[in-house]
C-alpha cells in the first residue's frame, strides 16, 4: 500500500508538470553549462514530488548555493584584484568584518571582459582573462558565505565602439570620445542591449547572484552635444518624443529588457545611477529617471559620494561633510521611492576615498570617522544596505560595518 500511494504521488507529479504551459528556454537564448543546467517544471516535480512555483518552473541551477545576507554590505572589486594576489586579502577584510559581500568586475570600463568565455564565443576577443578560474572563485564565496555580485559596464564601451563604430556616435567619421578618451555606445541600439545582456547570463551561469548594470546612460552632457554627432536611434528615431523623453525611454527600456531576459537565472538586477537622479524629475542629458528605473529593478544603488556633489542641500563642501550630505540624501530617496508601486531595496554606493582634485591645499582624509558617518546616516532613515568604493580596492581598516547595532 505504501509502495502504490509513492508511485500513486510521482504520476501525480508528471501529470502536473506536463500540465504547465510548454515554454521554449531555447527561445530565450538560455544555454547549459558544464557545472549546470537547465531544470524544467517537469524534472523539479519528479525531484522534489512537488509544484514548482511559476517562477520556478524553468530555474537555472549553477550547483552553488548562496543565502541573502540580513543586509548586503559590500565592497567593489577589480577584476584584476578578484584574479589576483589581492583577492586573499580582500576576502579577509569581508570574513573578518560585517562585510559580507563583493561587487566583482566581470565587464569592465574600457569594455574588457574579466574572464575568459568559451572557444567561439563573440565576447572571445573583448576578453583580458583576469579572473582565470571563476567558478573556483566562486566555489570559495560560498564556502566562506561571501554574496557575489557581477558589476556588467552597459553603455561606456571603448572596445565595443572602436569595434563597431554604428553602435556609437561619430564626429567626422570618427568615434567620438569624451575628454578623458573613453567612448560610449547608444542605449538607442537594440544590438547593444543584446551585447551586454549576454555578458550578464555569462555571470549568471557561473552562479553570480545578482547583476548589477552600471553607465546605464548616455554620455555625461549628451544633450548639449548630440546635435553635433552623428548616430542612429534606432527603433526610437520615428517616435513622437522630444530627445529628452527619447534618452529616458531608451535607457528605461534596455532596464525592463534586462530584468526581464535574465529572470530564468533567479538573479537579482541592480543598477547604479547618479544620486542627483532622485532629486530631478530626471536627468536629461543622460536619460535616467530614477523612479522609472527603480519601478524595473530588484536594487538600486544610488552613488552618493560626498565628493560628487557640488555645493547642494545647503551643504557649501559636501565632502567635507559625509554625515550631513548622505543624511540629506536619504530623507529625500526614501520620500521617492514611497511613492513608488515597486519598491526596490535601496543599496547606495558610499565613499571610503579621498578626492585630492577638489582642493588646493590639504585633502579633507577618509577613514574610520568618515565612512561610519556615512553608514549612520543611511541607518537613520532606515537603509540598511550599502557598498564601498575605492578604485583601487584598498579600504578603511576597523571600521564598524554596523554603527547601529
Amino acid at each position: 500500500m505504501e509502495k502504490k500511494h509513492r508511485n500513486m504521488i510521482i504520476i501525480l507529479g508528471m501529470l502536473i508538470s506536463f500540465a504547465l504551459p510548454i515554454h521554449n528556454v531555447a527561445a530565450e537564448d538560455n544555454s547549459s553549462s558544464k557545472e549546470g543546467k537547465l531544470l524544467t517544471g517537469k524534472e523539479i516535480a519528479l525531484k522534489k514530488l512537488e509544484v514548482p512555483s511559476p517562477a520556478a518552473r524553468y530555474m537555472y541551477d549553477s550547483g552553488l548555493n548562496f543565502k541573502y545576507p540580513d543586509a548586503v554590505r559590500g565592497i567593489y572589486v577589480t577584476g584584476p584584484s578578484a584574479g589576483g594576489q589581492r583577492m586573499a586579502g580582500l576576502t579577509k577584510l569581508v570574513e573578518s568584518t560585517d562585510l559580507n559581500a563583493m561587487v566583482i568586475d566581470i565587464k569592465e570600463e574600457n569594455g574588457d571582459i574579466t574572464i575568459k568565455p568559451e572557444k567561439g564565443s563573440p565576447y572571445e576577443d573583448m576578453a583580458e582573462d583576469f579572473i582565470d578560474e571563476p567558478k573556483k572563485l566562486l566555489k570559495t564565496l560560498e564556502e566562506k558565505g561571501i554574496y557575489p555580485i557581477a558589476r556588467v559596464v552597459v553603455f561606456k564601451d571603448s572596445e565595443l565602439a572602436k569595434k563597431r563604430p554604428d553602435l556609437s556616435y561619430t564626429d567626422n567619421g570618427k568615434v567620438w570620445t569624451n575628454s578623458k578618451g573613453e567612448a560610449f555606445v547608444s542605449p538607442f541600439m537594440k544590438e547593444v542591449w543584446e551585447y551586454n545582456v549576454g555578458i550578464a547570463k555569462m555571470a549568471a551561469e557561473l552562479g553570480f547572484q545578482e547583476i548589477q548594470f552600471d553607465y546605464v546612460r548616455f554620455p555625461e552632457g549628451f544633450g548639449n552635444r548630440d546635435h553635433k554627432l552623428s548616430y542612429s536611434q534606432g527603433d526610437y528615431a520615428d517616435l513622437e518624443l522630444t530627445d529628452v523623453e527619447k534618452r529616458v525611454k531608451a535607457v528605461t527600456d534596455f532596464v525592463r529588457y534586462a530584468k526581464d531576459k535574465l529572470k530564468y537565472y533567479g538573479v537579482d538586477v541592480s543598477v547604479d545611477i547618479f544620486g542627483y537622479s532622485a532629486t530631478i524629475k530626471e536627468a536629461p542629458n543622460i536619460g535616467q529617471n530614477f523612479s522609472k528605473i527603480s519601478s524595473n529593478v530588484d536594487v538600486i544603488s544610488s552613488m552618493i559620494y560626498p565628493s560628487h556633489w557640488g555645493p547642494y542641500f545647503n551643504i557649501a563642501k559636501p565632502d567635507t561633510e559625509p554625515y550631513k550630505l548622505v543624511s540629506a540624501y536619504a530623507e529625500v530617496e526614501n520620500q521617492v521611492i514611497s511613492k513608488l508601486d515597486h519598491k526596490p531595496t535601496s543599496r547606495p554606493w558610499i565613499q571610503d576615498f579621498e578626492a585630492p582634485w577638489l582642493y588646493s591645499g590639504p585633502t579633507k582624509q577618509y577613514g574610520k570617522a568618515e565612512v561610519e558617518a556615512q553608514i549612520r546616516a543611511l541607518n537613520e532613515h532606515g537603509i540598511n544596505e550599502f557598498l564601498l568604493w575605492n578604485a583601487g580596492n584598498s579600504y578603511t581598516s576597523n571600521v564598524d560595518y554596523t554603527p547601529m547595532d
